[in-house]
């Protein structure tokens, strides 16, 4: 299966790199670099039909992929999570086609699986020879089971308040931790300068070009599981944003490649009201969103301050004709019951944000009775048990 990637592009001053180089951030405006591909070509030999028979995992889009050696190709069985439609829960809100995309039965239970499957593949395969990466946990562990799968060495900075289940499984996968007092914008800054020491490469959040690439299956695997057509808004909990950046890249491929038409869904960007840097940009009308001072939520995932990709989290919202909208920690906790007990879903709470967010949605008309309205479950609750829910 041959990948069509052509070059990097920067996503803001449009710089373009050789892909064949290791890369960051651009070297010329230090924004997020997005990997392209020869779409014209591509349209030819990879079809909806080529793809049908393939095996159940992110790898079925190789093609629209950046690793270009199958031998790089790391898996874990990471991708083509279930979609569920959520009959009890949309029944009770009165929604008739409500679904669950649930990246909870990813490898080391979220989506961080499919960006660090991408990343870490891509790395191994340009010849890196140590990872790191700042972490809220999920992308930590990870990043430590990718990183064992490559055999490459792997260090992962996290907040000293992060729970516990992350810490027991990234030593059981063998991966150094260092700890650091603060939020994880203070763990990047760590990770930058070892990475300028030459230590390691750095796998941040969309400071390096190929985490975007894993989360952008996601849109691919919607459409396909909606027979090719895309549901009318989709309830993104944010943090770093590359999912939500990844998945309108999807939709822009796959119009490109005649697999879905121009229709979009809305881009519902999710942020806990003790982190939503994202939501106050949308409210103001910037372009960027300042630095949130004083960052606390339960949702460790949505707890990020500063996003290097929030102008790419806007413009998604923002084109797409969607919204941002922020929920307390005590809906979230509301939330968790309410998606468990209607549907036997265990969520993180970041995941049971998006629940939180629908009823406001609802409550304001912003979402309809009939549309189709896809909630992210990025990850599952089994990390979280330290939370006490309401009973």
């Amino acid at each position: 299966m041959p990948s069509y990637l052509t070059h990097l592009e920067c996503s803001w001053c449009g710089e373009t790199y050789d892909h064949r180089q290791l890369h960051n951030l651009c070297p010329k405006c230090g924004k997020p670099l997005l990997p392209r591909y020869d779409l014209e070509a591509a349209r030819t030999h990879f079809t909806r039909e080529v793809i049908a028979g393939r095996s159940p995992n992110m790898w079925r889009y190789a093609e629209m992929l950046p690793v270009q050696d199958d031998a790089f190709r790391l898996t874990l069985g990471e991708g083509f999570t279930p979609l569920l439609h959520l009959n009890r829960l949309g029944a009770a809100l009165g929604l008739s086609n409500l679904y669950a995309k649930d990246e909870g039965l990813n490898p080391t239970g979220s989506f961080k699986a499919r960006g660090l499957a991408m990343a870490v593949s891509r790395a191994a395969e340009l010849g890196v020879k140590a990872v790191a990466i700042p972490s809220a946990g999920n992308a930590g562990s990870a990043t430590a089971a990718y990183a064992a799968r490559a055999g490459l060495p792997a260090y992962v900075y996290l907040p000293r308040d992060v729970p516990s289940a992350f810490l027991v499984e990234i030593r059981a996968l063998g991966t150094e931790i260092t700890l650091v007092d603060g939020l994880i914008t203070d763990c990047a800054k760590l990770v930058r300068q070892g990475a300028e020491e030459g230590r390691w490469f750095d796998l941040s959040t969309l400071k390096e070009p190929y985490r975007v690439e894993g989360k952008k299956t996601m849109g691919y695997e919607l459409a396909e599981q909606m027979n090719w057509q895309v549901p009318e808004a989709i309830i993104y909990p944010t943090g770093g944003g590359t999912g939500i950046v990844g998945i309108w890249k999807a939709f822009e491929e796959m119009e490109a490649l005649g697999w879905i038409g121009a229709q979009r869904p809305r881009m519902i960007s999710v942020q806990s009201a003790g982190c939503a840097p994202i939501v106050r940009a949308f409210e103001q009308g910037a372009e960027f969103a300042e630095m949130w001072e004083n960052a606390a939520t339960i949702a460790d995932g949505l707890r990020v301050p500063a996003a290097v990709g929030d102008f790419l989290i806007l413009r998604a919202v923002r084109e797409s004709g969607g919204t941002a909208i922020a929920v307390s920690d005590d809906e979230i906790r509301a939330a968790q019951l309410e998606i468990g007990r209607n549907e036997g879903l265990f969520v993180a709470p970041e995941a049971a944000a998006t629940v939180a967010a629908l009823h406001h949605l609802i409550d304001k008309g912003q979402i309809l009775p009939d549309e189709r309205v896809v909630l992210l479950i990025t990850g599952s609750g089994l990390k979280y048990t330290h939370l006490d829910l309401p009973d």
